[in-house]
């Protein structure tokens, strides 16, 4: 794999390619978990390494699984990553285990794993999807970030609520007060607040590109003025 297909998977992943802002796939968990910026990541990270790992498992068998069978070959193999890393959660962290609840088995059935699997770790090696599925769970794990900072401040006034779940009580000391006697904004932590706050990095993410694009466009126009002269 050369430097530039390794940047072009991580640019498709994270940004160009975004699951959540560009894809829109897997909405249920986005705007269910999205209450913290610590429940978004926790369960982004937990898809992230299931879809690395299933990319990394079923390119190098996608040969060899008839095509009749290819789907519930696909799922089975999700769903035994999937148990691993339920299990490894319900082991070393319990608490967080339990607040994130049913939305860690339900990756099995995210469209966002399987449909990845089917779009690219079915047609390219084994590094190259593996690399893949890690960087279009970054990209989810981004905005779950982002979209549960958000509703954390406007919601609490906090940031990194819920730390200890994952360090231990010792990380209580860790939660940043950034808004000082809040008493909180019930719309950012129900469901029509995480509409909001996702409609909003949509948007704010097509502006982006649209600046981008022009900027191209400005830069180009005296190249091309000059050639035609």
């Amino acid at each position: 794999m050369t430097s530039q297909e390794f940047k072009d998977i991580l640019y498709n992943g994270v940004w160009k390619q975004n699951t959540g802002l560009v894809q829109l796939l897997g909405m249920c968990p986005i705007l269910a978990v999205s209450s913290s910026v610590v429940n978004g990541v926790s369960l982004g990270l937990a898809t992230a390494m299931v879809m690395a790992l299933s990319g990394a498992a079923i390119a190098p068998i996608r040969d060899f699984v008839p095509n009749e069978a290819r789907i519930p070959v696909f799922i089975l193999i999700i769903a035994v990553l999937v148990t691993v890393v339920q299990f490894s959660m319900n082991a070393w962290m319990y608490d967080l285990y339990v607040v994130l609840g049913i939305f860690i088995p339900l990756i099995v059935t995210n469209c966002i794993v399987l449909a990845r699997i089917e779009a690219f770790a079915s047609k390219n090696p084994p590094l190259q999807s593996a690399l893949d599925g890690f960087a279009m769970g970054l990209g989810l794990t981004a905005v779950l970030a982002v979209l549960g900072g958000i509703r954390e401040i406007f919601g609490h006034g906090t940031l990194l609520s819920g730390i200890d779940l994952v360090f231990g009580e010792a990380a209580k000391t860790m939660v940043i007060t950034v808004i000082p006697n809040y008493h909180g904004f019930l719309l950012a932590i129900l469901p029509p607040g995480a509409f909001i706050a996702l409609g909003l990095l949509i948007a704010g993410k097509n502006w982006l590109n649209l600046r981008a694009e022009q900027k191209i466009r400005t830069e180009a126009a005296p190249v091309a003025a000059t050639q035609a002269a």
